[in-house]
């Protein structure tokens, strides 16, 4: 798969804009109702290992973090959704800007900085 992604570049015209579509998860249960969470420039995202987790990290490229606050953790799975929203929003077309989901548990709040 690496011999294709660089054969693909070499194609690329250098005198032509490349776009690249922005995606965004759609939070419905957040206190603000459809908030959106970027999945653009994402660098990481993590949760509390130890004791109960309330928050979710998702820090960017450019040192910016979004903070997801819940209700407590059961086994990680406020995580693990947005884990699993990112992974199935970037698989959509480029037609839809974002996934719609629904957080397993209670948002508190979605904070950016």
């Amino acid at each position: 798969m690496s011999v294709f992604f660089c054969l693909s570049l070499c194609f690329i015209n250098p005198l032509k804009p490349f776009y690249k579509m922005a995606k965004f998860l759609k939070i419905t249960n957040a206190p603000i109702s459809g908030q959106l969470i970027s999945l653009d420039g994402v660098k990481a995202i993590g949760t509390n290992v130890s004791g109960v987790a309330i928050t979710v990290t998702i820090d960017y490229v450019d040192g910016t973090t979004t903070t997801v606050t819940t209700a407590a953790q059961v086994a990680h799975d406020v995580y693990t959704a947005i884990l699993d929203g990112q992974e199935i929003a970037l698989a959509t077309s480029w037609q839809n800007a974002y996934y719609e989901m629904n957080l397993p548990k209670d948002v508190t709040s979605i904070a950016n900085a």
